[in-house]
């Protein structure tokens, strides 16, 4: 009668001995992808040097974590899953409801944060390096403040406003959109 459940228990007693990962915080994610940026693919022993600057975490677990993280950003590349709000979002006052719907009907639409003169001459030089239409790597190596998606729409407002700026002379107020790298 108890046939399968023997051969099946001692695993069960060796999977109850082996430590339960536990969750990553916000401040170990954000110690993470700070070295990971110190740390790139090509230095030996990375995951040596990643998990010194996580205390508590071995190189196995910080490995492991990247993996997970590779594979959320696969998904989400390939449009299987949305992309989670930032956890800085939190801090910012965002609120703790974390969906993107609207709830109600009645709160206002949060406007976004105008780009700063540091962040548009960022944008240039993603620009001139990756060129048009790349905005997945201005986001991520030049202007990492900002989103694919906010590049993207900064970049449109950019390029109608430089081909105004040709046909209409000086009569328009300044932008951030005039600044250019010539």
């Amino acid at each position: 009668m108890g046939g399968p459940s023997q051969s099946w228990a001692p695993a069960q007693a060796q999977q109850m001995m082996m430590p339960q990962p536990r969750p990553w915080t916000k401040a170990e994610d954000k110690a993470f992808e700070a070295a990971l940026v110190t740390f790139p693919e090509h230095v030996p022993n990375r995951w040596l040097y990643v998990a010194a600057q996580l205390p508590g975490r071995t190189p196995q677990e910080a490995w492991e974590h990247y993996q997970a993280l590779v594979a959320d950003i696969d998904l989400i590349e390939r449009g299987l899953v949305e992309a989670p709000d930032s956890w800085d979002e939190d801090a910012a006052g965002g609120g703790g409801g974390g969906g993107r719907g609207r709830s109600g009907g009645s709160e206002e639409r949060r406007r976004g944060v105008p780009w700063s003169e540091e962040e548009h001459r960022l944008f240039l030089e993603g620009l001139e390096r990756y060129g048009r239409g790349d905005w997945r790597n201005i986001s991520r190596w030049s202007v990492k403040t900002r989103t694919p998606t906010q590049v993207a729409s900064h970049a449109q407002k950019y390029f109608i406003r430089q081909a105004s700026v040709a046909s209409r002379g000086d009569t328009k107020r300044k932008s951030i959109h005039d600044i250019t790298t010539a």
